[in-house]
């Protein structure tokens, strides 16, 4: 029986996930609020739609008698996108709008933790009174960092001792226009990723993923969306032990065990402490840029992970295939903080090489392809080795030319993956 896919998103995540169901006993049909052209050559056919509006997703879902629904970004999710897919009886894998707080409402993530004893969350404390946050700020002993408690893209994070000054988050939370704020303990150590497919009380775990948030090279300048990405060959980042994986992974057998009925993808983003993994954040969805390291690994077919979620079905064991990655993205210039829109992207595809080619957030208009305000294309290299991996997607960046658009050459390099496993040794032996 030949299944109907909706897909909702027009981002690199879209395209990854849009490419793992590419082959499979699929018909793929995609909306999005800009035109995907990657997407837009795999699917049956694309719909234009504001992914945020349940009424006109569920329209074209019923339209093209879609019988299961992949929820990509965030934004649909906190909409109800799902909730109102199923009143429409059509399965969604993706969590309902109140599961979807776990990302959505980082004051709600905190509490939900401390709550079901759920392990490495770090101390934390919200406020609605920005004076009050302020005010904490001057009191606590140690470095905080600084989270808006709605969703920001990524963008909004202010760490003190490492971004700002004291007196420099003050001002960002006086001048901000967020209604509430959470501050935590800054923790210290190396980010990692763990993304878990999940439904009907199970999950399974994909292998670890290191993201870039800042913009430059060196990891400095503002957060991002992620400017990339790696992936070994094994389960844990070369900087990481099977233990750490594992601790990883048994917080996320907490957070499933307590969400009861959660389903879609779960990604736990850690960090790798001198006392173990603890909890940065959850995110409702596959990362963006790390469902690019994973699902092209993914060597299950993922449409079985979807209908055993959607027939209540125990989900497949997922086997991954043992070879590295390294997602690299261009980006308009002056992406995060203020980014050139409209200025045409001039792919030569055929320069990519051996490397896989994701479109992100640009608009396929008549005539050309444009860049947005956010990430405009990825390249991901796929090698034995990340060292191997890293020089495919390098290569790979020609793909870009070099006009309107910026990028970090030095992700997964050698000399950057060395400082990530000595900054770790350091944490252990101290």
């Amino acid at each position: 029986m030949t299944e109907t896919v909706l897909l909702i998103g027009g981002g690199g995540r879209e395209h990854a996930i849009a490419r793992a169901l590419d082959g499979s006993d699929a018909a793929l049909y995609a909306c999005a609020g800009n035109r995907n052209p990657g997407i837009a050559r795999i699917a049956e056919d694309f719909q234009t739609l504001e992914t945020t509006d349940s009424d006109a997703v569920v329209e074209y879902a019923e339209s093209v008698a879609a019988n299961i629904a992949v929820v990509g970004p965030e934004a649909p999710l906190e909409a109800g996108v799902a909730d109102a897919l199923e009143a429409a009886g059509i399965y969604a894998f993706g969590p309902k709008e109140a599961d979807a707080r776990i990302e959505t409402d980082k004051a709600f993530q905190r509490r939900f933790m401390a709550e079901n004893d759920v392990p490495g969350n770090p101390d934390f404390e919200t406020f609605d009174e920005m004076e009050a946050a302020c005010e904490f700020i001057d009191e606590y002993d140690g470095d905080l960092a600084i989270k808006p408690a709605g969703l920001t893209g990524g963008k909004g994070v202010k760490v003190i001792g490492d971004q700002v000054t004291a007196e420099e988050g003050k001002k960002y939370i006086r001048d901000s226009e967020y209604d509430r704020i959470v501050l935590e303990e800054r923790l210290i150590g190396e980010e990692f990723t763990v993304q878990a497919f999940v439904a009907n009380g199970e999950f399974r775990t994909a292998p670890a993923v290191q993201d870039h948030k800042r913009a430059y090279e060196g990891d400095e300048g503002p957060n991002t969306g992620g400017m990339g990405s790696y992936s070994d060959a094994t389960r844990e980042l070369p900087f990481m032990t099977a233990d750490d994986y594992e601790a990883a992974v048994e917080i996320i057998d907490a957070v499933v065990d307590a969400l009861e009925d959660y389903r879609g993808i779960l990604y736990g983003q850690f960090m790798l402490t001198s006392e173990g993994p603890k909890v940065i954040e959850f995110n409702a969805r596959f990362g963006d840029p790390e469902a690019m390291n994973t699902l092209p690994v993914l060597e299950t077919d993922f449409l079985d992970v979807l209908t055993a979620a959607r027939d209540g079905e125990s989900l497949p064991d997922l086997e991954f295939a043992d070879q590295a990655t390294v997602c690299k993205y261009a980006v308009p210039e002056g992406y995060p903080t203020d980014p050139k829109a409209g200025a045409k992207v001039k792919v030569d595809e055929k320069s990519a090489g051996d490397a896989l080619l994701y479109y992100a957030s640009v608009d396929e208009r008549d005539d050309d392809i444009y860049t947005t305000t956010s990430r405009s294309f990825a390249v991901v290299g796929v090698a034995d080795s990340i060292t191997e991996a890293e020089e495919i997607a390098e290569d790979a960046l020609a793909v870009a030319g070099d006009e309107g658009l910026h990028m970090r050459h030095d992700i997964g390099k050698p000399d950057l993956v060395q400082q990530r496993i000595d900054h770790v040794n350091e944490l252990r032996e101290d």
